[in-house]
């Protein structure tokens, strides 16, 4: 996509974002995949006062364009671009249920089968690391592995599409079954999970699916 229909794309994500309740105030960034780098919402600015001009364009050497200065989770982003070249959008959001879990460092395990949505047979937490570190990049890209998103430990939530429209989507996906995974732990501290040999059977189903 044209990169001015990206920042229009950006902007309306980002404030969509805070209005689902997935996300609120400055937290959170978004980013988009563009022919010379991607661009990603500001660092310290409300989305309610962005305008499309403040998405900051970002390269891989962590040189940024614009009047702003990039998120300061930026090391995020670019890595996982890096690192799933086919991924053309990135949402890392302090959802409620999702951040829940991660402070608990908890995985969100099969319990039902639409885990699978995030490309495997659980959505693993990843250890503590400062925000804005390389560290947390690092320790980011290899919990996820080859899967679409994961939690944060003692942060938030983090995920990446083929597709910038699937984007928001996922994260609400992914903060709905933590929600429901919450909720199911306070009736059964240790509630069934769906076997590996379901998992497959459902990822198999899921194959032609390509967020």
């Amino acid at each position: 996509m044209k990169t001015q229909k990206m920042r229009k794309f950006l902007l309306h994500t980002a404030r969509e974002m805070n209005a689902c309740g997935l996300n609120q105030g400055t937290a959170g960034n978004i980013s988009v995949w563009v022919e010379n780098g991607f661009l990603i919402t500001p660092s310290a600015l409300p989305y309610v006062e962005c305008t499309e001009e403040d998405m900051v364009l970002v390269k891989a050497d962590g040189t940024f364009e614009g009047i702003r200065k990039p998120s300061s989770e930026w090391r995020l982003h670019r890595d996982l671009y890096l690192n799933h070249p086919q991924s053309r959008a990135v949402l890392h959001a302090h959802s409620p249920w999702c951040t829940t879990l991660a402070c608990l460092e908890r995985d969100i395990p099969a319990f039902h089968y639409m885990v699978a949505m995030a490309g495997g047979d659980h959505i693993p937490c990843t250890a503590y690391r400062p925000f804005g570190s390389q560290e947390l990049s690092d320790s980011i890209v290899k919990t996820m592995g080859p899967l679409r998103a994961c939690l944060m430990g003692h942060h938030g939530m983090i995920c990446h599409t083929v597709s910038p429209d699937a984007l928001l989507p996922l994260a609400i996906e992914v903060e709905s079954l933590a929600r429901i995974y919450v909720q199911m732990l306070q009736i059964n501290p240790e509630p069934p999970l769906l076997s590996p040999e379901d998992m497959r059977e459902v990822l198999e189903r899921f194959a032609t699916y390509k967020p």
